[in-house]
This record gives C-alpha cells, sequence and structure tokens, in this order.
C-alpha cells in the first residue's frame, strides 16, 4: 500500500466512526450510545476501558498502559440541540455527505475531532506496542450544558486515585480556514448574569402610572454593551458583555409589561475579575433603584486561563507544520471548553479540531479533507510525545 492509499484508508476510518456518532442524537447531557462504540473500539485496542456515570451524565476514561507520560485526548459527545429540523437541508442526525462535506449535528463539534482521535490511537496501538508512554482517552457527554458532572467530576475521581496526567489534547474545533491554522492555548472565562423584575401592568396611555421595566433597564444596560472594559493583553483578546435574552410583555399592543427577565454574558480575561465585573452590573443599576440588584443572579462557567507551553505546545506546532507546512497561530479566543478543568490542574492543555465555522448552526458540517490531516497531526503528536 502507497502513502496515498494508506491516507484514504484513514481518512474512510475516521470518516465512518464520524457517521456513526452523528447517528446518535446525543443531545446534552445525553451520550445515547456514542461513547460504546468508542469505548468498544478502544477495547479492542488493547485500552482498559471504564465507564464514570455521574447523574445523567456518561463519562468515559480509558488508558492504554499505566506508563508515562501520559497523554490524554479530551472531547465531548454531547451536542447542543438542532433548532427546527425543518431549517435543515437534512436530517440533523443523518450524517449526509454533499459538496464535498459531511453535515450533521456534531460534525465539526465535535464527533469528527473525536473520530480523528480514536483511529490516530488505534493507528499508534498497533505500530508502537511498546512505547515508553501512554495514551488516556477523557470523553464526557456533559460540556455543552452546564459542565458540572463531566470532565471536571472525572479530575476529582482520578486525583482521588493518585492518577495524574501529563498532556491533553482537547479535540474541540479550534481551526478557523483550515486544519491547523488556529490552536487554543487557553480561554476567557464566561460569567452569565440573569435579572428578573416584577411589577403590575398597566395601559400605556397612562404611562405616568405604571413604571416600565424594560425603559428601566435599557438605558443602563445600553452603556453596558457599549462599554470598552479593557484592552485586553499579550495573550487574551477584550473582555465583551452581551445580552443574549430578553423577555417581556403580555403579547398585547398597549399594554406595559409586569415583568421582565434578561440574561446576559461577560467573556472576560484575566483584566478582570469575577468581583468587578458583578460590581460593575450592580453599580449600574443602583443608578435606577438599589433594589434592583437584589435580583441579579450569577454563574461562573469558568475562568480565564493560560496553559503553560512545553512539550504539548510544542509538539502540536510540529507536528501541524510536518503535516500541513503552516505554522499554527495560538489563540485564546472562543467559547469555554472543558480545558478549564485540565489547565488549573497542572495539565499542559491544547485544543486542536476541525475548522469551527459551522458549530452551533443549522447544516453543521465538516470538509471530508479535514479528517485524514487531523488523524495525522493527532498520531503524528503521540508519537513525538511518547516515543
Amino acid at each position: 500500500m502507497n502513502s496515498a492509499q494508506a491516507d484514504d484508508v484513514v481518512k474512510e476510518q475516521v470518516l465512518s466512526l464520524a457517521k456513526e456518532l452523528i447517528r446518535r442524537p446525543s443531545i446534552s447531557p445525553e451520550d445515547a450510545g456514542c461513547q460504546d462504540v468508542i469505548g468498544a473500539m478502544l477495547d479492542s485496542a488493547g485500552f482498559a476501558v471504564e465507564t464514570l456515570k455521574f447523574g445523567e451524565v456518561t463519562n468515559l476514561w480509558a488508558l492504554s498502559s499505566e506508563r508515562k507520560p501520559l497523554c490524554v485526548l479530551a472531547g465531548h459527545t454531547d451536542v447542543v440541540p438542532t433548532g427546527s429540523k425543518s431549517l435543515w437541508d437534512s436530517d440533523p442526525f443523518e450524517p449526509t455527505i454533499r459538496n464535498g462535506h459531511l453535515y450533521g449535528c456534531g460534525a465539526a463539534d465535535m464527533k469528527s475531532g473525536l473520530a480523528a482521535m480514536v483511529v490516530a490511537a488505534q493507528q499508534f496501538c498497533a505500530s508502537y506496542p511498546e512505547p515508553k508512554g501512554a495514551i488516556g482517552f477523557l470523553i464526557t457527554s456533559d460540556e455543552e450544558d452546564v459542565a458540572i458532572d463531566g470532565t471536571a467530576r472525572v479530575m476529582d475521581k482520578l486525583e482521588l486515585d493518585q492518577q495524574s496526567i501529563d498532556y491533553a489534547l482537547v479535540g474541540e474545533p479550534s481551526s478557523s480556514e483550515v486544519v491547523g491554522d488556529v490552536i487554543r492555548v487557553g480561554r476567557r472565562g464566561s460569567l452569565n448574569g440573569s435579572l428578573s423584575l416584577t411589577g403590575t401592568l398597566g395601559h400605556v396611555a397612562y404611562a405616568d402610572l405604571t413604571p416600565n421595566p424594560i425603559h428601566e433597564l435599557i438605558s443602563v444596560f445600553s452603556e453596558l454593551v457599549e462599554k470598552e472594559w479593557d484592552k485586553g493583553n499579550d495573550f487574551f483578546t477584550p473582555t465583551t458583555f452581551q445580552i443574549s435574552n430578553i423577555a417581556s410583555g403580555t403579547g398585547a399592543e398597549n399594554v406595559i409589561p409586569a415583568e421582565l427577565e434578561l440574561k446576559f454574558n461577560f467573556r472576560f480575561n484575566p483584566e478582570q475579575t469575577e468581583e468587578s465585573l458583578k460590581s460593575a452590573v450592580s453599580s449600574a443599576v443602583d443608578r435606577i433603584n438599589p433594589d434592583i440588584k437584589n435580583h441579579l443572579k450569577w454563574r461562573l462557567s469558568g475562568q480565564p486561563f493560560l496553559s503553560r507551553q512545553a512539550a504539548l505546545t510544542d509538539a502540536v506546532v510540529a507536528s501541524i507544520q510536518a503535516v500541513t507546512g503552516k505554522t499554527p497561530i495560538k489563540s485564546t479566543s472562543g467559547g469555554t471548553s472543558d480545558a478549564r478543568f485540565l489547565v488549573p490542574r497542572g495539565v499542559e492543555t491544547v485544543e486542536l479540531g476541525p475548522v469551527n465555522r459551522t458549530i452551533h448552526k443549522i447544516n453543521e458540517c465538516v470538509a471530508l479533507d479535514e479528517l485524514e490531516p487531523l488523524a495525522k497531526i493527532y498520531l503524528n503528536t503521540l508519537e513525538r510525545l511518547l516515543l
């Protein structure tokens, strides 16, 4: 078999597994059997596979051996809700190929990345039966939702079991235009806020008799949206504030609403803190009514973090250069990821996966030409670290 034929085999193997995973409607926190498929493949490659259930969440932990160093390939099988299926050009849970792309919910985020990781690990184990290090897998069905009973809980268990991880390669869709052009070495923090106000209904013609909760808040929150929070720094883009949901009104055009529910989010860098952002919002609503801040609720999804960049980062960069001829940009942008549960434990972590242009969108897809290079980069990285 020549090199081109071998590449085609890898591509077909990744494609086959990606399709099998997409067929399973694993809307968070459901795994829908994805980890059973992956676990069976890892078991046949010689891995010790363990299923860890916490609440409604399914997690997979697998080890090729007890050798060191340990490089963990990490990811998630859960996907976000599809939205109206009528808006998709094909069933989101029926993998479909057209125009050189594989379509389906989770195709890019991150079932193709998982498939490439599994195929790379199989190749490595078949080619190198006695490496100096080991491969691990940490896969959860709780990344797209509240992320309480997934990677964070597994890491707690590993700590209790005195099992340490040296490197973690997370298959999140990091790439921007082509595979490997961007890798993530950190992430901004995410702080979610909500505000619920309750008053009385009133007639719009008698506005002097009924305070309007929308009017009360619109000027203050417009200022927060437009505010320059900081300029970022050498590793992080500026902090942003976004309103994500507003719910109010009875549906009638002539009624002042009695209730308003507003949800918002900060994506913040280390120039800010959770406390400083909360304080800024509280001070802003104080100008309307000091009592309003008592109705604010907060949920921290994750603190900003930056991984140390050493052997793993060097191996990933060198592997991308070897496979694609390009040098990746090191970035901390994008949403949150489970890397936030790894880096604070001292694990050098890099996120590398497919192009992210269609993630969380109708007609999510991944280019077929991305599959083989991605698996090749993962394999090359494992070879550099573990041989």
